[in-house]
């Protein structure tokens, strides 16, 4: 209980005696009974599952290896003494190798015990709401009747063609019928389209609607899938024939899924050499009426179209200026759904590129022809030497010709890119080049009539 006392307990082993200075499990005086037996450090009050598991793993490795462990100084005692004590030291000696081992395992952070905490409303104060009271509202008796239906319908028509039958539309238009197939491919995941023939076409007028301006049609079939129109096919013309027959088939890579969703158009045109190609008719079928894997067969009476001409093609474009170099490049990538202008091969179409500084032409350029098709694929790059302070007084025309070798090449279709561009997406084509230097941008360009370019563009009336 004196200062020696605490001296001895910093300089020599908490386990050592301090009596005889010797340790524990070896002095007589020190040897106490497993009821006895002192267990130091803290611990929780509840043990943990990993001292429970330690537990089971060392029992018994500790009993076969703990009477080799021993000193030998215990074997010196007598037999029963030595029964006593070993037992006592035994589990003396264990339970300090399992603190110590223990002490190791133990996980560094502490053991935090977190409350649930709870969530509410302090002070909420509830309002009393009244109940309000229901007013009529007045309502005139010609307030519906200001109404008109047809002005919120996509087509005026629609509703009275679904109450109609084949008969009837045939009998009240007088535009023929179509007949045609459809069948999906699940095995290939691609939907069959089969144009057969067509019957009783109205023979050709004129624009004016005054007389007949021949006595025969050269009918052909654009097939597409809306709201697709973009990605569409389209048959061979057949001369001369109000009764065509085409049996041609069409292939549409899509899966089986979405082919439902769409609604299978077919327009049946009559081409036109010396003008645009007038619509005759349409047939419209959504896919989800009718049983695709099966497929199946159909003769459908034409209805009049809204769009009475045809559209002749896309163009798609690449522009580039350079300032430091003065020069704007130019690519032709390709074209698509182009306007057929020869009846037996589709068209044979080039690009013709104009350069227009305000109202002079200074320098034309073409790319090559390319045979028998309406989607050509060009990428052919050519180069104008614009000056920097021109630039803005510049136009660039694009013609679209499918080329003749008995007569003048045929018009297609034409843009103005520009100073007189020839309407929004192409003055918006422009400003993006004006506004990327060095970065070549490109975009569609849907092409126009003659007619439309000259009269809004005077760079178009400057070229031939």
């Amino acid at each position: 209980q004196g200062l020696l006392a605490r001296i001895s307990d910093l300089l020599l082993c908490r386990w050592t005696c301090r009596n005889c200075c010797q340790k524990c499990f070896d002095c007589s005086c020190c040897q106490t009974n497993e009821d006895e037996v002192e267990i130091l450090g803290p611990f929780p009050a509840q043990t943990p599952a990993w001292l429970i598991s330690s537990q089971n793993e060392d029992k018994d490795g500790d009993s076969d290896n703990t009477i080799s462990e021993l000193p030998p100084t215990l074997q010196d005692v007598s037999p029963d003494r030595r029964r006593s004590s070993s037992d006592t030291s035994r589990s003396t000696y264990s339970l300090t190798r399992r603190i110590s081992s223990l002490e190791s395992r133990r996980p560094s952070s502490p053991l935090i015990d977190i409350k649930p905490i709870e969530f509410g409303i302090i002070g909420a104060k509830k309002e009393i709401v009244q109940p309000t009271i229901l007013r009529k509202t007045y309502t005139p008796d010609d307030y519906f009747r200001k109404f008109e239906p047809r002005l919120y319908s996509l087509d005026s028509n629609s509703d009275d063609m679904d109450s109609l039958t084949d008969e009837e539309i045939l009998s009240k238009y007088q535009l023929g019928m179509l007949h045609f197939s459809t069948q999906y491919d699940l095995l290939h995941n691609y939907l069959i389209v089969r144009v057969i023939e067509a019957k009783d076409l109205p023979p050709p007028i004129s624009y004016d609607g005054s007389r007949q301006d021949m006595a025969h049609s050269n009918p052909y079939v654009k097939i597409c899938l809306l709201p697709d129109q973009k990605n569409s096919k389209q048959t061979g013309v057949k001369r001369k024939t109000q009764n065509p027959v085409f049996e041609e088939r069409y292939t549409f890579e899509i899966p089986f899924l979405e082919a439902q969703r769409r609604t299978l158009l077919l327009t049946v045109v009559d081409f036109d050499k010396f003008s645009r190609h007038c619509v005759i008719g349409k047939v419209s079928m959504p896919l989800s009426d009718v049983d695709l894997v099966k497929g199946g067969h159909w003769w459908k009476a034409l209805v009049p179209s809204s769009q009475n001409e045809v559209e002749l093609g896309e163009l798609l474009l690449s522009l580039n200026y350079l300032p430091s170099a003065g020069r704007l490049n130019v690519d032709i990538i390709r074209a698509k759904q182009l306007l057929q202008t020869d009846m037996s091969q589709g068209s044979d179409p080039f690009v013709k590129i104009q350069l227009v500084h305000g109202l002079k032409l200074t320098k034309t350029k073409k790319t090559s022809c390319m045979r028998g098709t309406i989607d050509p694929f060009y990428n052919e790059s050519f180069s104008f030497k614009v000056p920097q302070e021109e630039l803005e007084n510049a136009s660039l025309v694009f013609t679209v010709y499918g080329h003749n070798v008995k007569s003048s090449n045929d018009f297609i279709g034409r843009i103005v890119i520009g100073q007189y561009s020839t309407g929004a997406p192409e003055s918006n084509h422009w400003r993006r080049m004006l506004n990327a230097h060095r970065t070549a941008v490109e975009q569609w360009h849907s092409l126009r009539s003659r007619e439309d370019c000259d009269r809004v563009s005077p760079a178009s009336l400057e070229v031939t």
